[in-house]
């Protein structure tokens, strides 16, 4: 498989990788799929909301929540269903998920892996200390393992 994307779009997930940092950042790629060749229209970034709770201001439940965000990241369903009806009015589709990786690699970690499906593509874009250091794609195999995705810069 192959993404293309413009390097305007990348910029949009770069920047908001770096003013996230050093939580995780997130979003949703909107696009097509054409034979093996992915193309992103629209990079719509999210809120983490990894966390969420109903329990209240316990502050060691924040403190959890904040550590956890540097890790992992959820976009909330809503989020979801609104870029699905604005892709869905446009024939486009959600292709990916992209999210950042503060202070470690561009690679999929365990948790990654755990929430991914064969059809999207998972861009993640290595921040540290601020600043993007690198960014690759991934998609899952039929055997669920992740392969590097080429990225096309149109």
């Amino acid at each position: 498989m192959t993404i293309v994307i413009s390097a305007t779009r990348i910029q949009i997930i770069y920047a908001h990788a770096e003013n996230i940092y050093p939580e995780e950042a997130c979003g949703i790629l909107i696009g097509t799929i054409s034979n093996e060749v992915k193309t992103v229209a629209k990079v719509v970034p999210t809120i983490n909301v990894w966390g969420k709770t109903e329990l209240g201001d316990d502050s060691k439940i924040a403190d959890s929540i904040i550590r956890t965000k540097r890790s992992r990241y959820t976009i909330a369903p809503q989020d979801i269903f609104q870029a699905q009806i604005r892709a869905r009015n446009t024939q486009l589709d959600i292709i990916g998920f992209f999210h950042s990786h503060p202070d470690y690699p561009a690679i999929p970690s365990d948790c990654d892996l755990s929430q991914a499906w064969e059809i999207y593509s998972y861009p993640i874009v290595s921040v540290v200390q601020g600043k993007v250091t690198d960014f690759k794609s991934w998609v899952l195999n039929h055997e669920g393992v992740f392969q590097s995705e080429e990225i096309k810069i149109d």
